[in-house]
């Protein structure tokens, strides 16, 4: 069942972070609620069928992609008033670009329980299958998630050259379509020509990508792989520039080490 803080209803709708791809990357409630759940509702040209496959053989399983925002919770809320258990599994994780608030809008407004359950974003996913990091000591301390503006506009200050001012570590989602406009706003921020930038295209499925540019090729990386959707570009100025870490420096005292006596 569902956790419940005490005294509070279990929540009959989980919405479930399913990371990029990899159903191993999966938390382990994530894939201890698809297990259980009786309606699992998935996007299907988002969500990997990997993940779908962990849904036990009775349950309902249906692809929410064809289908609008009053369907979906006619789906979920019927399932629920019977006193069934409800999937509704994203890609990523679902605080980031996976437009679940109108959903848990409608719940909340029939009175259904529901809960939110982390998953892996692509961005940290393919910091780690590249085995980079995006913070580097006294280089940049900051990471942007952001976007390209597209059919859903930025907020005025958020556009994507504005951001770039920052040149700190970038992971730039929903872009691939235009990599000419991502390239374009991150040199008119400031960035150097040469900053590297690492692709990665539907990570976790079969056939995925992990690629290397700068941002004076990234265009013409994606245009030649053929890219233009799921995919997340990695901007790492300080990418092979790391210095020594204060953490582990031993002459750098913290509350669980004193600093070691010089010789």
């Amino acid at each position: 069942m569902p956790d419940a803080f005490a005294g509070e209803p279990a929540p009959r709708v989980s919405f479930i972070g399913a990371g990029p791809g990899d159903p191993e990357l999966l938390t382990v409630k994530a894939s201890r609620l698809i297990a259980a759940a009786d309606l699992v509702l998935y996007a299907g040209s988002l969500v990997s069928p990997a993940i779908v496959a962990l849904a036990k053989p009775t349950a309902r399983v249906v692809d929410s992609a064809p289908l609008a925002l009053d369907e979906t919770h006619a789906l979920m809320a019927a399932a629920a008033r019977r006193g069934r258990l409800v999937a509704r599994v994203h890609t990523g994780d679902p605080g980031l670009y996976g437009a679940i608030a109108e959903q848990a809008a409608l719940l909340a407004a029939d009175g259904i329980p529901y809960e939110v359950i982390p998953g892996v974003t692509s961005a940290s996913a393919a910091a780690a299958a590249f085995a980079v990091s995006f913070t580097v000591p006294e280089i940049t301390q900051t990471l942007i998630l952001t976007r390209l503006a597209g059919r859903t506009p930025m907020p005025p200050g958020e556009g994507l050259a504005d951001l770039a001012r920052h040149r700190s570590a970038m992971a730039v989602y929903l872009s691939a379509g235009d990599p000419e406009g991502v390239a374009a706003a991150l040199l008119d921020g400031g960035y150097p020509p040469e900053t590297p930038v690492a692709l990665a295209h539907r990570l976790g499925w079969p056939g995925e990508k992990r690629l290397w540019a700068t941002i004076a090729t990234l265009a013409e990386t994606v245009r030649r792989e053929g890219i233009d959707r799921q995919t997340v570009f990695l901007i790492l100025p300080g990418l092979g520039q790391a210095t020594v870490s204060k953490l582990y420096d031993p002459d750098f005292a913290h509350a669980c080490r004193p600093a070691r006596t010089a010789k």
